[in-house]
């Protein structure tokens, strides 16, 4: 089954006759809608939704998509991604070297002396961390994967206090961003340690959910400085494609203001 075929068959199964505004009825012997009421929702034939899910036909038009994203009630994200599997993958070239952080923006984020900020690469490494986001985590720092610390570091559990919904989150937002290079030997690799390791990923990776949240609040429980609740954004970086840079700041006036502007001192 390709990429796509089993993103259909996840979304297909997670839906209920009810949600659609089909008859239920206790007789149904496979979990979600069955194959003939997508195709019907979608105004396509059976046969030709079975080619998609079973995928003997990997490239759509448009026109289909755009009826399929509308039957299994995908949201913006979900059905950019759902478009996203569908164009073809270039070959992955050899790196000559290194994704690099430019030193314009490394210099910049080091001059926010209170503001954590560290700068991701396509896979959700660190390239670069000021001293403030080290401070707040020390798997902030750079050459460390954030993703790979949130579900194989014990400490990571203690860290984050909403850490069932932040593992969601990264998870949701990592399948939004790999596509069309979901079959990039890096990422595969990725994955695959994660759900050798982890129950929590395997499960989440396996519900196919997608999100492509920037920005939101994250509930940390810091060593020295105790609960903090900090406010996050996530900014592409022009020029530089899959780098996104990555600050936490606090409300002015709460007390996690204060410990952060207590942290900086430290």
């Amino acid at each position: 089954m390709s990429n796509l075929g089993e993103y259909l068959k996840v979304r297909r199964e997670r839906l209920r006759p009810e949600d659609v505004g089909l008859p239920g009825g206790s007789r149904r012997r496979v979990p979600g809608l069955r194959r003939e009421e997508v195709a019907l929702l979608a105004g396509i034939s059976v046969e030709y939704y079975l080619r998609l899910e079973q995928g003997r036909d990997q490239h759509p038009s448009d026109q289909v998509l755009d009826s399929l994203a509308r039957a299994l009630q995908l949201d913006a994200d979900s059905e950019t991604y759902l478009k996203k599997l569908t164009t073809p993958t270039k070959p992955v070239r050899r790196r000559a070297r290194p994704e690099q952080v430019s030193a314009g923006v490394q210099s910049l984020i080091n001059t926010w002396s209170t503001t954590p900020a560290l700068v991701h690469g396509r896979y959700m490494t660190t390239l670069a961390a000021n001293p403030m986001a080290v401070a707040l985590s020390p798997f902030f720092a750079p050459g460390i994967n954030t993703l790979r610390a949130a579900f194989l570091e014990p400490e990571m559990r203690e860290f984050y206090l909403d850490w069932d919904e932040m593992t969601a989150k990264a998870v949701a937002y990592l399948r939004s961003i790999i596509a069309p290079d979901i079959d990039d030997p890096q990422i595969t690799t990725l994955i695959g340690e994660l759900s050798l390791h982890s129950d929590r990923f395997r499960t989440l990776w396996a519900k196919q959910d997608v999100r492509q949240k920037t920005s939101g609040t994250t509930r940390f429980n810091h060593p020295q400085v105790g609960p903090l609740t900090l406010n996050y954004e996530k900014l592409a970086l022009p020029g530089t494609p899959h780098q996104m840079l990555i600050t936490y700041h606090a409300t002015p006036g709460t007390p996690s203001h204060e410990k952060l502007q207590l942290l900086a001192h430290l």
